[in-house]
């Protein structure tokens, strides 16, 4: 994930979240997250895009299954942010807290930063607004998909 403050490399767990590995792979190679934002920011908490409104109130327009699984959301985990159950679709966050045990069994854990979480690190520290929205834009850039070696 190229963004407007450095890179950040995600490892996806695609066995124990296919639907949303795949719903996330599938929007990355369309371009759909090319040239979004973080619309939600939060120091030691969370960093979160995905949303082509801007808002926190758009997808792509369908929502999917949640696919909650033993992953526990801790610093670096990449998860799907959602309004209720059942109601995933595009919206994403990276985890900055050392842990957050109040959200396990509410978000799909989809993926754990392998590298580049100094890059999230410094997303966080932006200077936010209402919302929790960064006063400057932080854009994503594009987001590539690299298979595994074997």
């Amino acid at each position: 994930m190229n963004t407007s403050k450095g890179m950040i490399i995600v490892d996806l767990y695609e066995k124990e979240a296919p639907i949303t590995v795949n719903n996330f792979v599938y929007l990355a190679k369309s371009g759909f997250y090319d040239g979004l934002i973080f619309h939600r920011v939060m120091d030691d908490f969370m960093i979160q895009g995905g949303d082509p409104l801007g808002t926190g109130a758009g997808g792509p327009g369908y929502s999917f299954q949640d696919e909650i699984n033993d992953k526990k959301l801790v610093k670096g985990s990449l998860a799907m942010a959602n309004s209720r159950p059942n109601t995933n679709g595009s919206q994403f966050f990276i985890v900055t807290k050392e842990s957050t045990p109040w959200l396990d069994g509410k978000h799909t854990n989809f993926g754990q930063v392998i590298q580049g979480m100094e890059v999230a690190d410094k997303i966080q520290k932006v200077q936010v607004g209402a919302g929790s929205r960064p006063l400057e834009n932080v854009v994503i850039e594009s987001i590539k998909i690299y298979e595994k070696p074997i």
